[in-house]
């Protein structure tokens, strides 16, 4: 019997763990790597990316349904963070799909690194950790193609090149 409640007690604690700390933990793995054109690289966690001006707008996307309430990291503040030289910025995510965008696109709260979804972090199922994201309603300019493929999610690696 006691062996019985000992296991039940385990499994109690290992479910807990699946479901609570696993992902905290994996969330805190899954940083922002930017690799500032002279090769240097630091990873950005969610703190780290707090820290930096923040900026959010509400709008909706052809991805999620209704509006959308976004925060983050403005992309030039970002850079502008770690000092990056450089002409284009290639934004990588976690599956490898790559898109490149020139320094002169940036402006200064558009794009977003967005951290946030509805308040929320969001989990790699849902697009996350980190989403590139325009204000799609503000203005006909961030709804075009070329806006929508930048919008690149599951985002966790920027490489300042040129």
């Amino acid at each position: 019997m006691a062996r019985t409640h000992h296991s039940r007690r385990l499994a109690v604690l290992f479910c807990f763990f699946l479901v609570w700390v696993l992902p905290v933990m994996a969330q805190d793995a899954l940083g922002l790597q930017v690799t500032d054109g002279n090769g240097d690289t630091i990873t950005f966690g969610f703190d780290q990316l707090d820290a930096l001006p923040q900026s959010e707008f509400t709008t909706s996307t052809i991805w999620t349904d209704g509006k959308v309430r976004f925060s983050g990291v403005p992309l030039k503040a970002l850079l502008d963070s770690v000092e990056a030289q450089g002409n284009t910025v290639k934004m990588i995510a976690l599956n490898d799909y790559a898109v490149t965008m020139p320094f002169d696109e940036l402006e200064e709260d558009v794009p977003l690194v967005a951290t946030r979804m509805n308040g929320e972090h969001m989990s790699v199922r849902d697009k996350g950790p980190f989403w590139l994201v325009y204000p799609y309603d503000r203005n006909w300019r961030y709804r075009t193609e070329t806006k929508y493929a930048l919008s690149i999610w599951q985002l966790n690696r920027l490489k300042v090149v040129d």
